[in-house]
């Protein structure tokens, strides 16, 4: 099955960020925006809701840092108790540098992993580009024809209040 795809291309991230407010706000289905590097407000432009990486993050390193505090106490007091210089089994000053890397490590590694599953940015997964080389130095909104009362030329007024460049479409054919 094939769809319908607008891409309406900009020279500069104001009008890329008025042109996709404008179209979320009269109704379009906006199927992605395309930039070389981030855009500040695009994703409130865009409507997204807040993302849940940093409470991942977040429970991934007190996680990490719990289970390890509680994997060194266990080895100093139940496992190995050995008593090196008559210093205390639970030695907790000892324990910070070390829980404090594992800390790092858990959060960051899950976090990593939780963004690529997420982005669905999987081993051997091909871009889904438009076009090649969209992102080299151009911003393009792709709007989707969602259903009959799609109308190309009321498309083309609104991106042009924006200044767009160039509006092109395409037939992208879905993956099965």
């Amino acid at each position: 099955m094939s769809r319908r795809v607008f891409l309406g291309i900009f020279g500069n991230e104001e009008d890329i960020l008025a042109a996709t407010r404008a179209a979320r706000e009269a109704g379009y289905k906006i199927s992605d925006v395309y930039t070389p590097h981030a855009v500040h407000g695009l994703d409130a432009a865009l409507g997204l809701r807040r993302s849940r990486l940093p409470w991942i993050c977040f429970l991934a390193g007190l996680t990490g840092a719990v289970l390890k505090v509680w994997f060194e106490f266990w080895t100093t007091m139940v496992d190995w108790p050995v008593n090196v210089g008559g210093k205390p089994w639970n030695s907790l000053p000892a324990f910070v540098p070390v829980t404090f890397e594992v800390m790092v490590l858990s959060a960051g590694v899950t976090t990593l992993f939780a963004f690529l599953v997420v982005a669905r940015l999987w081993p051997g997964h091909k871009p889904a580009l438009p076009q090649p080389g969209i992102t080299d130095d151009r911003f393009v909104l792709a709007l989707e024809e969602a259903d009959a009362a799609f109308d190309a030329a009321r498309v083309r007024r609104l991106l042009e209040k924006f200044h767009v460049v160039e509006v092109e479409e395409h037939l992208q054919e879905e993956a099965a």
